[in-house]
């Protein structure tokens, strides 16, 4: 039997705070982030039948898991479990970006995000990544983010410098692609760290 050991110092972020929210929409002028609707599926789909997010992601999706998937996101934003917003603009969807193990009372979640082959080389992943980051910091007090990524993606490496992150290692065969484990490179901001672009909206 497990022993609940007492903590010396309390959450870093009270239980509720993320679930009391509603959850925003982050707007940044020519694209949004904004909550998943049941309008995405089919553009989810299409987005995971990409060879680069199968890859990079180690995943794809059907009709029904992706009706599933987007079902997912309230339930876990009233958890505190997780937080995920579509990013895209007037002619659809552009990408995703979300706070995955996200752990309010330890302050720290990990940023994941993809762009749809159509939206890339225009900073998308950059611009929503500044702009959740300064909307964590500044609207749920969290007070470290994460991103993690393949050695081997160079482009995601680039994004998380562009949004100030700075990385901090290497941690060596961490995550299983389909090709076999690879070494991922950790980035991190602190919400102390100097801001950068984007801005907290909602």
């Amino acid at each position: 039997m497990m022993i609940a050991m007492p903590r010396l110092v309390g959450p870093a972020i009270p239980p509720g705070r993320l679930a009391r929210l509603a959850q925003p929409v982050l707007d940044l002028t020519d694209m949004a982030l904004r909550p998943w609707q049941s309008s995405d599926v089919s553009a989810v789909v299409a987005a995971y039948s990409d060879p680069d997010i199968q890859y990079w992601h180690a995943r794809s999706m059907t009709e029904a898991e992706c009706r599933v998937w987007i079902d997912s996101w309230p339930v876990r934003w009233a958890e505190e479990s997780g937080a995920g917003w579509a990013i895209a603009d007037e002619a659809g969807l552009l990408g995703q970006i979300s706070l995955r193990r996200l752990y309010l009372s330890d302050g720290i979640a990990e940023v994941s995000y993809w762009v749809v082959p159509a939206a890339r080389g225009r900073r998308v992943a950059t611009r929503a990544l500044s702009a959740l980051t300064a909307w964590s910091f500044a609207r749920l007090d969290l007070h470290r983010l994460e991103v993690n990524h393949s050695t081997m993606n160079s482009a995601s490496c680039r994004v998380a410098e562009n949004a100030g992150y700075a990385m901090e290692g290497t941690k060596r065969g961490e995550a299983l692609h389909p090709d076999g484990w690879h070494d991922m490179h950790l980035h991190a901001r602190l919400s102390i760290d100097p801001p950068r672009e984007g801005r907290p909206s909602n």
